[in-house]
């Protein structure tokens, strides 16, 4: 009786947590495990071009394809015109080998019911392009089921035809410049949330109930009211002949015709999302602050520490916990913010959110995959960091 007991009291709490297991296996595990797998696997182009594709695995890539493949090839791409796909597969070569998207739908056209013993004649003499060795390079690795190809590009690398790796054109590179950019504005507005909530905080803390009350309202409101809306709303607060502009040349702090540039830029992307973000330093920073004892700053005067003294060596200390977790939860949620930036950020204001949201509408979900694996890693990799060296478990007084 006791063992059966025993293994009851074990598989109750098992099955009660076998409903967040199995939530979290399908909201969060399983797109997880598919956006990974989004990043390395492409198929379209191979299962579109089965018999090119297997003709060009055994192709030495030095001089042109034989006819046999520029046959099947020929025959292929009119079976994708006649079943409206062919666009898709010129696109995908498109990324690898730009500029020839069109050579696709101009072959098919012309290619369409001509009888002839000479294919490569044929199709070099409807595009000249097919006698460029880049071109069925390109087709080759484009038709690779598996490869690396998303994650070199989201680091502006590529791979050579020798296999080397190098950085891409210099003109092309933007995706290292926006991981830096995203890293420096979470700084940034992790900063500013926190020298901005902080007061915000003691303040509610430590004021009478009534006006504690208004002051936590004052922060929940916003919060409460929809991003999108606080984002268009900063529009008109901060363009040229907005709000805060009128007000500071009506106060005569700067003249009519040098407004300030506070939108469209990185500018606006900072103080929109500080704003959006600070309450979650405010909340969890209250939350700490209002569980420590006023005594101690009285203590602490008592035994002749001046008011910064106190503040600094002993509500402080106390206080870190919260800051901690709130400055950790406004940076990673900066790390992925997206709709504010696209709003009122501009071209200067952009994240690397903006561009995973640009792939996936052009409908290159590798390369989306590919950055969004690489910003996840990044994350964790800073929560393993701050766990490590600042957690929340280290911040505890000597």
């Amino acid at each position: 009786m006791a063992a059966k007991h025993g293994i009851k009291s074990r598989i109750r709490p098992i099955s009660l947590a076998l409903p967040l297991v199995a939530f979290i296996a399908i909201t969060f595990l399983m797109p997880l495990g598919n956006m990974i797998k989004e990043s390395v696997y492409d198929a379209e182009v191979a299962d579109a071009l089965p018999n090119t594709m297997r003709l060009l695995n055994n192709w030495d890539g030095v001089e042109l394809p034989t006819e046999e493949v520029f046959r099947a090839l020929a025959e292929e791409i009119v079976v994708l015109q006649e079943n409206r796909t062919l666009g898709k597969i010129g696109l995908r070569v498109n990324r690898v080998v730009s500029g020839t998207r069109s050579v696709w739908g101009k072959t098919a056209r012309r290619v369409k019911g001509i009888e002839t013993d000479d294919m490569i004649t044929t199709m070099v003499e409807i595009d000249d392009r097919w006698s460029d060795l880049m071109l069925w390079q390109g087709i080759k690795k484009a038709g690779q089921r598996y490869s690396a190809k998303n994650y070199l590009q989201a680091v502006d690398l590529t791979r050579g035809e020798d296999g080397s790796i190098s950085r891409i054109d210099e003109g092309r590179r933007v995706y290292n410049t926006l991981y830096v950019r995203t890293l420096y504005v979470a700084t940034v507005v992790t900063l500013l949330c926190l020298v901005i909530g902080y007061p915000i905080a003691y303040a509610i803390a430590h004021t009478p109930p009534t006006l504690s009350k208004i002051l936590l309202l004052c922060v929940l409101v916003p919060f409460w009211t929809s991003l999108l809306a606080r984002a268009t709303s900063w529009i008109v607060l901060l363009q040229s002949q907005g709000v805060i502009n009128d007000f500071l040349v009506w106060i005569r702090i700067i003249p009519d015709d040098g407004r300030l540039s506070l939108i469209y830029n990185m500018t606006g992307t900072l103080i929109a999302m500080t704003q959006n973000l600070l309450p979650f330093v405010v909340l969890p920073t209250y939350a700490v602050l209002s569980s420590i004892p006023p005594t101690y700053m009285r203590a602490a005067a008592s035994l002749g520490a001046n008011p910064v003294q106190a503040f600094l060596r002993v509500y402080w200390p106390q206080s870190l916990p919260g800051v901690a977790s709130g400055c950790l939860l406004v940076f990673i949620l900066s790390i992925g913010f997206f709709i504010t930036p696209a709003i009122v950020g501009g071209t200067d204001g952009q994240l690397i959110s903006n561009m995973i949201a640009y792939h996936i509408d052009t409908n290159h979900w590798g390369l989306a995959a590919a950055i969004s694996v690489i910003v996840l890693l990044s994350v964790l990799i800073l929560y393993v960091v701050f766990d490590r060296w600042v957690g929340v478990d280290k911040l505890k007084l000597s």
